[in-house]
């Protein structure tokens, strides 16, 4: 038995998620292949990657105004930027780099907070609008309470409401099973992110196991966003030849911020981007809508 699996957490669904990541082999095709094409078209824009940055928030731990370091990071990138919790003021100033923002939301038990908020990031030009649902819930059983704000688990109904409130498209944040991914159909929302929210619980099944069936359920229908571990391009490739569309990144950029700001999150994803590229060269995939799942090998020796 390896050491990391004597010494390791088995309940912690980040290892578990690593190990599943590192348990895909790819193969190679290069008979046919061209210089690929990384470019993500997304809810009518284009960008330079399918790499995007991480719903994070409260980055000033990690620099000074690190939010908005990391959007003008994704901008000058090319790279779709992703905003969480935070105030209005942040997300105005993470508005005014030019960074393409989506913002994620809390699961508010005031539903009449979360519509404002959801103007708010109209007024301020977001590219699209979410909820992660995975904060419903604490892990004794009762409702989550965040930063001192109650939380509430959302009905199909509920998240209707939401979806027409606005003229933005709404994304749920949190999806890991077929039966959420109907439900999120059926809420007529217009992208999932397939998550465990980091661990947000034990034992969670890892996203890229579970991301061909709900895949299958969606049915191209909306985009479907993957994260969780995704550290390299390798795990990018990997993620789309099963079925995501695009990935959100947040730990794999973290220290890159923390040491060079803006110029560490650019740099960053122009070389996992770049890794990406030169896996889907070397599988004959000329870009990230022609990636054959077929590639991807489970380790069983």
């Amino acid at each position: 038995m390896r050491d990391k699996e004597i010494n390791n957490k088995p309940w912690d669904s980040n290892q578990i998620t690593r190990e599943y990541f590192d348990s895909l082999l790819v193969e190679m095709r290069h008979i046919d292949a061209v210089i690929p094409s990384t470019k993500l078209e997304l809810y009518g824009e284009t960008f330079d990657t399918p790499i995007m940055m991480a719903a994070l928030s409260h980055l000033d731990n990690v620099r000074e105004n690190g939010m908005i370091e990391m959007a003008k990071g994704a901008y000058a990138a090319n790279a779709v930027n992703w905003a969480g919790m935070g105030d209005e003021d942040e997300l105005e100033a993470i508005s005014s780099t030019g960074a393409r923002t989506i913002k994620i939301i809390k699961p508010y038990a005031d539903n009449d907070t979360i519509f404002r908020k959801i103007e708010h990031a109209e007024r301020c030009g977001a590219m699209a609008v979410g909820m992660d649902l995975d904060h419903s819930f604490g892990s004794n059983g009762q409702y989550d309470v965040v930063l001192g704000e109650q939380m509430r688990p959302k009905t199909i109904e509920e998240l209707k409401e939401f979806v027409k409130s606005t003229k933005l498209p709404f994304i749920i944040k949190g999806v890991l099973s077929e039966q959420d991914a109907y439900k999120a159909l059926e809420a007529g929302v217009k992208g999932i992110v397939v998550s465990h929210h980091h661990g947000i619980m034990n034992y969670a099944v890892p996203p890229l196991y579970i991301l061909p069936k709900i895949a299958k359920v969606i049915n191209r229908q909306i985009p479907i966003f993957v994260d969780c571990g995704i550290s390299s391009g390798m795990d990018v490739f990997k993620a789309l030849a099963l079925g995501a569309d695009a990935v959100s990144v947040g730990r794999a950029i973290m220290e890159h911020l923390r040491k060079n700001g803006v110029e560490g999150v650019k740099n960053q994803i122009i070389k996992m981007t770049e890794e990406l590229a030169g896996v889907m060269a070397r599988t004959c995939s000329k870009d990230i809508k022609h990636i054959d799942s077929s590639v991807i090998w489970h380790k069983s020796f």
